[in-house]
């Protein structure tokens, strides 16, 4: 595992990367660093997987962007929907 910076100049066949934040008022933080969820988004030579809360990161033009877009391919899974894989 590593932080999204030590991935600079990497690759890795599977990326995961978490995005914490879940609020009411939909503030995402740190995660409205676009230049680093570029880095860690552009290292996955197979897979990437990107785990948070739709309702909070939709209000972001960037997440909501890449959330319609991840719809659009059939990319996306809820909670529920995983849970009931295990």
């Amino acid at each position: 595992m590593g932080t999204v910076d030590s991935f600079q100049g990497q690759e890795r066949d599977i990326i995961a990367i978490t995005l914490t934040r879940s609020n009411p008022q939909g503030e995402i933080g740190f995660l409205s660093d676009i230049r680093r969820m570029n880095v860690g988004m552009t290292r996955a030579r197979r897979k990437l997987l990107l785990v948070g809360d739709s309702s909070t990161l939709c209000r972001h033009p960037f997440f909501g962007e890449l959330l319609a877009y991840v719809k659009g391919v059939r990319g996306y899974r809820t909670a529920y929907q995983m849970a009931r894989q295990i």
